[in-house]
């Protein structure tokens, strides 16, 4: 028997999740909410490294190991395609093509922490759409700035910086009004690729604000690429891996 491990971490995920039958795993790293509705197996929490990884896939006899993690997710990308290697078996991955500027956009990337607070600097009113990473930082608002974040679950701010716990898909309406009444002067984004988050994009273009977007972290080589869902479930119906097949 074909057993597939699908490492989640992207809206997408959830998807292929809902094409396996109950010979396979879905794998989450625990953030956001556990989906209780799926015919195949959830696991919740992390391996321990690619080694961790590997022994799970030993003792579980997986056959092919499906990285549908965030873009960002770099260590664990990385961990799961050495772990298919240690374990002897294929790693696919899916890779969400990366949005890409249009006309009347202003987007300026960055390399990281510091190289944004640089590029910041001359700014009032930030929205930050990185998750929790900026949760880290509250104590080095400039006295100019407040800051406004958001995130999948809500977490304590201060007295420069409110916390919105808020979960895409994001309608295009309400994103204006959100960066009307925070009197929002700039965007800060990684460059996800995700349609649920998009709309973002658009309201910064309408308003003429400069995005600040997070350069995407190389990724490791694996066995196949694929660039959509239809495309990987067909894939895995190949291999037996989904009802499809």
């Amino acid at each position: 028997m074909k057993r597939v491990l699908l490492l989640g971490g992207v809206t997408e995920a959830l998807a292929i999740a809902r094409t396996l039958g109950p010979e396979h795993v879905y794998s989450l790293a625990g953030v956001g909410r556990v989906p209780t509705d799926l015919r195949c197996q959830v696991r919740v929490g992390g391996y321990g490294g690619a080694e961790g990884l590997a022994a799970f896939i030993r003792a579980e006899g997986i056959s092919l190991l499906v990285d549908a993690t965030h873009p960002y997710a770099a260590q664990i990308s990385a961990n799961a395609a050495v772990a298919a290697a240690l374990a002897g078996i294929e790693c696919w991955a899916l890779r969400r093509p990366a949005w890409v500027a249009q006309p009347g956009d202003d987007w300026r990337e960055v390399g990281g922490w510091s190289e944004l607070v640089q590029a910041l600097a001359p700014f009032n009113r930030p929205l930050f759409t990185l998750g929790r990473e900026p949760m880290q930082h509250l104590e080095g608002i400039p006295a100019h700035q407040f800051w406004t974040l958001r995130a999948l679950d809500s977490y304590p701010g201060n007295d420069r910086c409110e916390v919105l716990a808020a979960r895409g898909p994001f309608a295009l309406e309400d994103e204006r009004r959100l960066f009307g009444s925070r009197r929002i002067d700039v965007l800060i984004s990684k460059n996800s690729g995700s349609a649920a988050t998009e709309p973002k994009l658009q309201v910064a273009r309408e308003l003429g604000l400069p995005v600040l977007v997070l350069r995407r972290p190389l990724l490791p080589e694996v066995d196949r690429v694929f660039r959509g869902v239809e495309e990987l479930v067909d894939g895995l119906a190949g291999f037996g891996g989904s009802d499809r097949g």
